[in-house]
């Protein structure tokens, strides 16, 4: 029984140890949160400390890994105007103004704690490589570096159900270390053609007490769109899409 033992045990030492792929598992986790190319609406709402609130209806529509162009809808101080995001360049076009103006990842076009970033938000695997994964408790943590200078946030921490591969935390932090804020994704809803996903997400920050900011998101579902959607001439035109 001895010998039966320690042969087992020299198997198990012997044994490879598969790793997870990080890039691959976040590569995952982005197409469960979006399909490749869709068209969704959105509620974002700021809360202040006093619970008073501004809210935003947008549209917003996606291609590939870093397209991302939206409208305003509500209120009607903002309607008409929209954003675009290709990669990590960024654009506002206000119709009285008449042309796109540069906007930076780290500013906001509705003010609360989401930035450019979060609200046009682009696949995590084309900003970020995953450098180590943990695996305990039913969830996958994975630990992101930015790939250039240019991202919001230089490390994010990403929690991940191991079951459905979708995000039920994200924690933001500069460069110095820094928590910047924290992402929660809740409320996983069914909105058909496959798409099953967090319908809400909710963030505060360290920086900002009191302040609370959430997505609501609504009819998303897939759509083919044109190349052309997603560029600066089209940005006066996108409620063409509606």
């Amino acid at each position: 029984m001895r010998k039966i033992l320690i042969f087992l045990a020299a198997m198990m030492l012997a044994a490879p140890v598969y790793a997870i792929d990080g890039n691959e598992l976040l590569e995952k986790v982005d197409r469960n949160l979006n399909p490749e190319t869709f068209e969704m609406y959105r509620k974002l709402i700021n809360q202040e400390p006093d619970g008073s609130k501004k809210e935003f209806i947008l549209y917003s529509a996606k291609k590939g890994k870093d397209k991302v162009v939206s409208l305003f809808l509500a209120p009607a101080s903002e309607k008409g105007r929209s954003s675009l995001r290709v990669g990590e360049n960024m654009w506002l076009y206000i119709p009285n103004v008449g042309k796109p103006i540069r906007i930076t990842s780290l500013q906001s076009v509705t003010g609360g704690i989401f930035n450019n970033a979060d609200i046009m938000r682009i696949d995590y695997s084309s900003e970020y490589n995953c450098e180590t994964v943990e695996q305990s408790e039913g969830k996958f943590l994975l630990h992101l570096k930015a790939k250039t200078k240019t991202v919001a946030y230089d490390t994010v921490k990403m929690w991940v159900d191991d079951k459905n591969l979708l995000p039920s935390k994200i924690e933001c932090y500069a460069s110095s270390g820094m928590l910047i804020k924290t992402l929660y994704f809740k409320e996983i809803k069914d909105f058909g053609e496959g798409i099953v996903r967090p319908s809400v997400i909710e963030t505060d920050s360290p920086l900002h007490k009191g302040y609370k900011s959430i997505m609501i998101f609504a009819k998303f579902k897939k759509r083919d769109l044109a190349d052309e959607v997603f560029t600066l001439n089209y940005m006066s035109r996108v409620g063409d899409l509606r």
